[in-house]
């Protein structure tokens, strides 16, 4: 339990000493802590696995949200590519992917103006003769003089992928879903195969072994107050035990940083580079709506947007803003970016005679392929965003964080059940995990847009990083550099006397509103006394150097508003269901 705020440690063992501070310990094989796509599918492959080997497997999952897929964002645009090697018959087990993609659109928005930019390769771009060649080249019965069935499969899929990756933004395949729906899908996949799920535990603690290894994590306890001390309703967390423990707990995961830091995991690799996403769901007109359209766009902000058509019973869209926190002016408000980006003349008129009905936003990982840490560790493993794998170019990372967690799984299961093998540790190491990372789709998809993201850092600013991604895409990655992301985000930022305050338009409440309103339809639900979910190390930190030098910046780059100096002590938005999730961006 954390030590009280305003109570000194002589009150806080006076009011614990007659309150029960035991823990119930269970034990499982392979522990998953977090029950996102990644998680989900580390649980489904591990049973999978299990049964295809007749053995027995405990697999436990913990997930902080009080259902799964709660605190999912809605509206993605995921590609199918794991889904479809992890549970082939999704379609005929009514997986929630009811919108393919329709139509595909890129462009470059200025002050007034779209400038569209072609999406290559399509149906819609090659034509339809280019087309009809492509499929039968994919479609040939006979690769390199080999008849047999599985080489000819390997080869489709191969041809498939150089068709399917050749540009980022390429959706045609893909499926606009709400992610929420998928996960808890996911979920209901998972449980019927055996897989044990505890929604609404937060795992708090890492737990260790006498040799350092990890040993499994203790969830939160309940009932404290906001000054540390325990109420009535108090009750001690439980502890989980496992052979190995699957992390999944997103970007910038608490608990993975303390693995991270431990581990020394960051060690070969290149600071973590970041940016925040921010999402609102629409209802608008009926006949503005075209379900399976996506449109993504560029404008003078590093970042980027995104327009998804949802195929639901009302005319839904989820329309999305993200903005990379490497900028340097710290009176940059991504949130009042977004509301301003808005009133674009082409998003407005789609927006305008609607209604927002939900509001969230989450951090991302923004460093691809130089900033993949080391993946494994004694006693187990890091998946999905906690270990960075978002395509930052193609703004999805659902199947990324699919396939890692579906890979992981193997290892670990390969580790565990092995019967001649030793372990070095009590806790167990997944060690062929980060071999099987490399090769596959994972290593190749991401090292072949490397160099995009970190392009931007150049004397030309957003518009040489665009001509030099235009040039990467071209050659699918294929250059023989790799360029560096440079300092962490954070030291990017430039003192206030060196930056010119940014006039934002208010909201008009139609089209753009502000953070009040908008929070309030992230279904936030704190109560008043409650211990904060983040603690400075330096409570000074906020008014001696924010204040002083940035002129408080967290009061603009947090998208809930709730970081304001200078009692900025921690707080962070906590978005549960439907729409939220933890905004890991300080």
């Amino acid at each position: 339990m954390p030590l009280a705020m305003n109570l000194s440690v002589e009150q806080v063992e006076m009011s614990i000493r007659y309150v029960n501070m035991e823990r119930y310990i269970d034990e499982a094989d392979i522990l998953i802590v977090g029950g996102g796509p990644a998680g989900m599918s580390a649980a489904i492959r591990l049973k999978q696995l299990a049964e295809q080997n007749g053995k027995e497997l405990r697999v436990c999952l913990v997930e902080k949200s009080a259902e799964v897929g709660g605190h999912i964002l809605s509206g993605a645009c995921i590609d199918p590519i794991a889904l479809n090697e992890l549970i082939p018959d999704w379609k005929e087990k009514g997986a929630p992917l009811n919108t393919p993609v329709t139509k595909d659109r890129f462009g470059f928005l200025t002050a007034t103006s779209r400038i569209s930019i072609p999406i290559l390769p399509g149906k819609a771009h090659l034509g339809q003769k280019a087309w009809v060649d492509l499929t039968a080249w994919l479609e040939k019965p006979t690769y390199y003089g080999r008849n047999d069935h599985d080489f000819k499969i390997k080869c489709r899929k191969q041809k498939t992928d150089v068709v399917k990756r050749g540009f980022p933004l390429q959706n045609h395949g893909n499926y606009v879903v709400r992610l929420g729906h998928v996960v808890r899908w996911l979920g209901e996949q998972a449980e019927a195969l055996g897989v044990e799920m505890y929604p609404g535990y937060a795992a708090s603690e890492v737990l260790y072994h006498e040799d350092g290894s990890v040993k499994g994590i203790a969830t939160n306890d309940v009932g404290i107050a906001k000054d540390g001390s325990p109420k009535d309703t108090f009750e001690r967390g439980m502890e989980l035990h496992a052979k190995c423990t699957i992390f999944a707990e997103g970007c910038h995961g608490h608990l993975a940083k303390q693995l991270f830091q431990k581990f020394k995991l960051r060690e070969k690799c290149e600071p973590q580079t970041y940016g925040i996403g921010l999402k609102e769901i629409w209802e608008i007109e009926p006949g503005k709506h075209k379900p399976g359209t996506v449109e993504h766009t560029d404008r003078h902000t590093y970042g980027g947007s995104f327009l998804y058509h949802l195929n639901e019973p009302t005319p839904m869209i989820a329309i999305g803003f993200a903005v990379g926190l490497d900028y340097v002016n710290p009176y940059i408000s991504p949130f009042r970016e977004f509301q301003r980006f808005k009133h674009h003349p082409s998003i407005k008129a789609v927006l305008e005679g609607g209604k927002r009905i939900a509001y969230g936003a989450r951090a991302l990982n923004e460093g691809g392929f130089q900033s993949i840490p080391k993946l494994t560790f004694p006693g187990g493993c890091v998946v999905g965003c906690s270990a960075g794998f978002l395509n930052v170019p193609k703004i999805k990372g659902t199947h990324n964080a699919m396939k890692s967690g579906m890979l992981a799984a193997e290892s670990a299961f390969e580790a565990v059940t092995a019967e001649n093998s030793t372990s070095e540790t009590v806790g167990i190491e997944p060690k062929s995990y980060e071999d099987k990372i490399r090769n596959s789709w994972i290593w190749s998809e991401l090292k072949s847009v490397r160099n995009i993201r970190p392009s931007f850092h150049n004397p030309l600013g957003l518009y040489g990083g665009l001509m030099y991604s235009g040039f990467s895409m071209i050659i699918r990655g294929k250059e023989p550099w790799t360029f560096k992301h440079g300092d962490p985000d954070y030291k990017r930022l430039k003192p206030a006397s060196e930056c010119k305050p940014i006039d934002y338009p208010k909201p008009d409440g139609v089209i753009s509103f502000d953070l009040l309103n908008s929070v309030a339809l992230t279904g936030t639900n704190h109560e008043g006394d409650q211990p904060p979910h983040l603690t400075l190390r330096d409570d000074s930190t906020p008014v001696k150097k924010n204040l002083a030098v940035f002129d408080g910046p967290e009061g603009r780059f947090c998208p809930a508003g709730k970081r304001k100096p200078p009692n900025i002590a921690g707080t962070v938005m906590e978005a549960k269901h439907p729409n939220g999730g933890h905004i890991k961006a300080a």
